[in-house]
């Protein structure tokens, strides 16, 4: 799978070790920064990955700050990005299963290497449903759009 990947300075470690496993599971992964812990704005990275994921350059991505969720927020000022901040590896499957999250945002302060991992592997696995939840996430892309649903 391709993905784009990054992280403000505080997930900078936890961005590099996700890299690696990524790679070495044959993922093709764009790494888009922070590249050292010199601080940086986490909206520029999420930006970075949004976009490339909304333009379908790639079909995942995975955003690590504090805690996840400003490049949450960030993330989902684009059009077609369903961002999840997630905290554990239920969430992680159903951001996918229900809603079809394209993002998985995660905190680099809260949650350690092992789970960090186990939910990038679940999330990368887990499957859209489809069905009642295609209409709601069709409900949200309305909403972008600025129409009611």
């Amino acid at each position: 799978m391709n993905i784009a990947i990054g992280s403000d300075h505080r997930g900078v470690d936890a961005k590099r070790r996700l890299v690696a496993s990524l790679q070495a599971q044959g993922h093709s992964v764009i790494d888009v920064g922070a590249f050292s812990h010199e601080s940086v704005d986490y909206p520029d990275v999420a930006l970075e990955v949004a976009q490339r994921v909304s333009s379908h350059a790639v079909e995942r991505g995975i955003l690590i700050c504090g805690t996840g969720i400003g490049m949450c927020i960030a993330a989902n000022k684009l059009r077609g990005i369903r961002a999840a901040p997630c905290h554990d590896s239920i969430t992680a499957e159903m951001s996918r299963r229900h809603n079809d999250a394209n993002i998985l945002c995660l905190s680099a302060d809260l949650l350690g290497e092992e789970l960090m991992e186990r939910m990038v592997r679940i999330f990368l696995e887990t499957p859209f449903e489809g069905g009642r939840h295609l209409r709601r996430v069709e409900k949200i892309a309305k909403l972008e759009a600025g129409i009611a649903p």
